[in-house]
């Protein structure tokens, strides 16, 4: 099986976040628990990906640097929410939503992040060397 770079989906599951982040979970016009549930899932497979990036990113790095320290947190984190068990189909609209956007906000995690070991590892590396 090949899978597709988080690369390629980032932008539409940055778009996803930001609309699940606007719902008010105590006001009218939530999504139905469906839509929620599925944007959910979306995260839940976005975040596996974007996690295991992440690892493979924090290789290069020092472990007890800010950014190294910071991203095994935001690891540690995503580990323990990605492994709830799934909201049932028949969960009310707003547990639904609440799912999602705890989801978009773990996804927003994982982002800074990366950038922050992407920082990390441009900073670390050594110059290249002239001739």
């Amino acid at each position: 099986m090949t899978r597709v770079p988080v690369e390629d989906d980032k932008d539409e599951v940055l778009a996803l976040v930001a609309t699940a982040l606007s719902w008010d979970l105590n006001g009218r016009g939530l999504p139905a628990a469906d839509v929620a549930l599925s944007m959910a899932e979306t995260f839940s497979r976005y975040g596996r990906d974007a996690a295991e990036e992440l690892r493979n990113q924090c290789l290069n790095i020092s472990a007890n640097s800010w950014a190294g320290l910071g991203a095994q947190a935001t690891l540690g984190e995503t580990a323990r929410r990605l492994n709830l068990r799934p909201l049932a189909p028949t969960a009310a609209p707003r547990s639904a939503a609440h799912r999602a956007q705890n989801h978009a906000r773990l996804i927003q995690a994982l982002t800074r992040a990366m950038g922050q070991v992407s920082e990390e590892r441009a900073r670390s590396s050594p110059a290249p060397l002239r001739r």
